[in-house]
């Protein structure tokens, strides 16, 4: 590293520093301490206690460390595509990706009852196509089964059809992080989009706080290019969003 660059020897984080500060507050108030032999011992077994806690929870991080490790194990098997007995395709007839029938049983109920059925007990190189999803989307997918857990950018671009998918298949810890995501991003420019998936899933919470929000953002949105098309594809909800909105006037209007 450039000189220039590089810290003072003697310089460390702002958390150290909260942290060492804290620990040398502790030490003068026990070298300071007055009154009693107890009192001080109380002190010293504070610190023993501190420290004790300290430990435990390095020890406690360390081993989900080392959990998340041997779990990861699944994620190989399905990245190097390990004794995979099942095949899986898209709707838009893209290549099928391989996975294994046990993980997609245990993740989801109807996952389960699918491979369970009479059409399903086939050789190991047999098929299920999953319509609604297209073949980037159908990987995403699986890689949250088995890695449990989704990048960033990924859930940002396909939140609405992984939500969509989460419902009809019964992930529901997908379908959770999906609404989570949704109400943490909601804005003027999908606040439509989270109302139509709420409505189609049955998701009343996610459904309400969409309503809220473009009640509140109305004129942004009612008068935008994206409403048109909304308005001609979901007329009910139109009908749902001008109630909302005169609602929300006439409280306005007594408070």
């Amino acid at each position: 590293m450039p000189a220039i660059l590089r810290p003072p020897r003697n310089t460390i984080c702002l958390t150290c520093y909260e942290g060492a500060r804290s620990v040398i507050s502790f030490i003068n108030k026990l070298e300071s301490a007055q009154g009693s032999a107890e009192k001080k011992a109380n002190l010293c077994k504070t610190l023993e206690n501190v420290s004790k806690w300290v430990h435990d929870r390095k020890d406690a991080s360390e081993e989900l460390n080392e959990k998340i490790k041997f779990l990861s194990g699944f994620v190989v098997a399905f990245r190097d595509q390990i004794h995979t007995d099942i095949q899986l395709h898209s709707g838009d007839n893209g290549p099928p990706i391989p996975a294994h029938r046990a993980l997609l049983a245990i993740r989801s109920e109807i996952f389960n009852n699918m491979l369970d059925s009479d059409g399903c007990k086939a050789p190991p190189n047999d098929a299920v196509t999953l319509p609604e999803l297209n073949h980037e989307e159908l990987e995403s997918l699986l890689e949250f089964l088995y890695n449990g857990d989704l990048h960033e950018e990924k859930m940002n671009k396909q939140v609405y059809s992984l939500f969509l998918a989460a419902d009809k298949y019964g992930i529901s810890y997908l379908q959770k992080l999906c609404e989570r995501h949704m109400l943490k991003s909601l804005s003027t420019a999908n606040a439509l989009d989270v109302l139509e998936v709420a409505d189609v899933c049955l998701c009343l919470t996610l459904k309400e706080n969409a309503l809220d929000f473009i009640v509140k953002n109305m004129h942004d949105i009612i008068f935008s290019a994206k409403y048109d098309a909304f308005a001609l594809k979901n007329p009910h909800l139109c009908v749902q969003i001008s109630r909302a909105s005169l609602m929300d006037a006439k409280r306005n209007s007594v408070s």
